[in-house]
């Protein structure tokens, strides 16, 4: 029997419609004889997905705004499990909070404020042995090909603290556009305009109308003339959030919170592609295979969230709802029966 080569279109459908198992040997499996395992390897072998895809299937769909975000994140795409399987190394995971084995992903997400609505646009496999980049070097690539390439209207870069540089702030600074990223509590910096030594930015001291306005500040390392504007931002009861920003006409702690809440979408779009196309779940060995499984899986996502959006769906609801029309004929005509002793 000849085996039918899969394409880009069978994978990505195998993908979006498997609801647990992502394997090449349940998708295998599941097609009537009609692709091998082989075939299927040898497709995401022989074939050359870049992030370059994502935009050309997401560019039309964005609602574009003056006022849009720009995030920046990563996350660890976890093969704890993986043994000799290529790009894996042990890194940070905020998920598992310590080192684990895994595939780093460095992402971009557009944010439209008026809408809600967000969209990846790009996004770099972080494999430091095999091009020599640092996650800091993919999100100036990025934010390169977002400003000259893509021509995206944005108003603001938000970033985690991780990527709170000197190099990358100013980076931003020279694309001239606005930045804010919380400082890590040790961060030094003086608030005194030279006339004290620095000091470790959870120890400054700050008056009544401070808390509201924010202080100008610099931030030991910078150039003399670089100032920021600081705001203390209590995300919760058990943590404060030390925020700067590159607007120094920004004096509103209110809206600062509001812009940095906008950063948590990017938390959401990893939750949801993880759980809803199984980017982590590619079980093979080489880097060529992972990196073409992982462009897939962003197009299964970018499919997912345009048909909740049209729909007025959750992207989850439109995943599981698959499910709908095999519950109903199995409990309208069960294959296995239940019966009691």
């Amino acid at each position: 029997m000849t085996s039918k080569r899969p394409t880009r279109l069978d994978y990505c459908q195998y993908l979006l419609v498997s609801q647990i198992n992502y394997t090449i040997t349940n998708y295998a499996d599941h097609t009537r004889n009609e692709m091998s395992h082989d075939a299927i390897n040898r497709y995401l072998r022989d074939d050359r997905l870049t992030p370059r895809l994502v935009w050309e299937h997401v560019g039309s769909q964005i609602q574009a705004s003056p006022h849009g975000y720009v995030v920046f994140d990563d996350t660890v795409l976890d093969k704890n499990f993986s043994h000799k399987m290529e790009m894996v190394r042990r890194q940070y995971s905020g998920n598992a909070h310590g080192l684990i084995k895994g595939i780093g992903l460095v992402n971009c997400v557009y944010v439209n404020p008026e809408t809600g609505q967000y969209w990846v646009i790009d996004y770099r496999v972080y494999d430091p042995d095999h091009d020599g980049k640092t996650k800091l070097d993919h999100v100036q690539d990025m934010l390169v090909q977002i400003v000259h390439h893509k021509q995206l209207p944005f108003h603001a870069v938000l970033m985690d603290t991780w990527y709170a540089t000197k190099d990358l702030m100013l980076f931003v600074d020279s694309l001239h556009k606005i930045y804010y990223c919380p400082l890590k509590d040790n961060r030094q910096v003086d608030d005194s305009g030279g006339e004290a030594p620095y000091r470790r930015v959870d120890q400054l001291s700050w008056a009544n109308h401070e808390w509201e306005h924010g202080k100008t500040i610099k931030i030991k390392g910078f150039p003399k003339t670089v100032k920021v504007k600081l705001f203390r931002v209590a995300v919760s009861t058990h943590r404060t959030d030390w925020v700067v920003t590159n607007d120094l006409t920004q004096d509103s702690l209110d809206a600062t919170q509001e812009v940095c809440g906008m950063r948590w979408k990017i938390e959401q779009f990893h939750r949801e592609i993880k759980q809803l196309t199984g980017i982590e779940h590619n079980q093979c060995r080489k880097a060529r295979i992972q990196r073409n499984h992982i462009a897939c899986a962003m197009l299964v996502w970018i499919r997912l969230t345009d048909l909740a959006r049209k729909t007025k769906q959750t992207a989850y609801r439109i995943k599981h709802g698959l499910l709908d029309d095999y519950l109903s004929h199995q409990l309208k005509n069960p294959t296995v029966t239940m019966r009691f002793a």
